[in-house]
C-alpha cells in the first residue's frame, strides 16, 4: 500500500468517525395541503426517501448534510443537519403550499347565452327596478276594464308609487357619485363644509347636465359642472 492509498483510507476513516451517519426520523408540515409522498433527498450520501399518510419519513443522514424536500403542490425547502437535529428523537419540517399564476379568464366574454335567447323572458322586454315594477303593476290590468288603475289612482297610490321610482333613481346616482372625489376636493377646491358635503351631493343630482355627465362617466365635465354648482350651493346656505 502506497503511502498516498493510506493517507486517502485513513482519511475516510476519520470522516465515518467524527461524522456518523443515522437514522434520522422526521414528520413534513404543511398548513392547508397534504404531505404524503414529499420526496427527501440526502445530496450528500445520494438516499432518498419519500414521506407517509401522515408527513412521517426516515433517511440516513449526518452533520452538515442536505436534505432537499420537494413536491409538485409544494415549494421546495433545503435543510442542513445539525447536531441537535440527530439527537432529537423527531425532526419537524414545514413547508408551503406553491402558488401557481394563472393567466386572466374571461367568463362568457362574447356569450350569445341570454334569458331572451333561452325564450325566458321575450325579446326586447323593457327591464323594471323594483320601484318601476311597482309603477307597472299598478297602472296596468287585466280584463275589459281593468280596476286596478282605476283603484290605485282614485287613492293615490300610483303617485306615491312614481315618487319611489324618482326616489330610486336619485338613490343610484347618489351611489356613483360617492366615492369618486376625494373630500378634500369638495372641502379645499370648492369650500364646501365639511358638513355640507353629504347635502351637496344632493344638490348635483338635481341638475341635468350634471346627471347627464355623471352617467356618461366623464370625470373631467362632472367636475367642471361641480366647480359652477358649488358657487350657487355656497350662496344657498350663505357661505361666500
Amino acid at each position: 500500500m502506497t503511502l498516498r492509498t493510506l493517507f486517502i483510507f485513513l482519511f475516510l476513516l476519520c470522516i465515518q468517525v467524527v461524522l456518523p451517519q443515522k437514522l434520522l426520523s422526521g414528520k413534513v408540515i404543511v398548513e392547508g395541503a397534504t404531505t404524503e409522498n414529499v420526496n427527501i433527498t440526502n445530496v450528500a450520501n445520494n438516499t432518498s426517501a419519500s414521506t407517509n399518510q401522515e408527513g412521517a419519513f426516515s433517511i440516513l443522514a449526518s452533520i452538515g448534510d442536505a436534505l432537499v424536500f420537494s413536491a409538485v403542490n409544494l415549494e421546495t425547502k433545503r435543510k442542513v443537519i445539525t447536531a441537535e437535529d440527530l439527537n432529537e428523537a423527531l425532526i419537524i419540517v414545514k413547508m408551503s403550499a406553491s402558488i401557481i399564476p394563472l393567466k386572466e379568464v374571461k367568463v362568457n366574454e362574447n356569450s350569445t347565452i341570454t334569458a331572451e335567447n333561452l325564450g325566458i323572458i321575450p325579446q326586447g322586454q323593457k327591464k323594471y327596478t323594483p320601484a318601476e315594477r311597482r309603477v307597472h303593476e299598478a297602472t296596468t290590468g287585466s280584463g275589459l276594464v281593468p280596476l286596478n288603475p282605476i283603484l290605485n289612482a282614485i287613492s293615490g297610490r300610483t303617485t306615491m308609487l312614481k315618487k319611489e321610482v324618482v326616489a330610486e333613481k336619485k338613490e343610484r346616482l347618489l351611489l356613483r357619485l360617492d366615492g369618486w372625489f376625494e373630500e378634500k376636493f369638495y372641502t379645499k377646491s370648492l369650500k364646501i363644509p365639511q358638513e355640507y358635503v353629504k347635502g351637496f351631493h344632493y344638490f348635483l343630482i338635481e341638475d341635468n347636465d350634471f346627471v347627464r355627465a355623471l352617467k356618461a362617466k366623464n370625470k373631467t365635465l362632472t367636475k367642471f359642472l361641480m366647480s359652477k354648482l358649488a358657487l350657487n350651493y355656497r350662496e344657498t346656505i350663505s357661505i361666500p
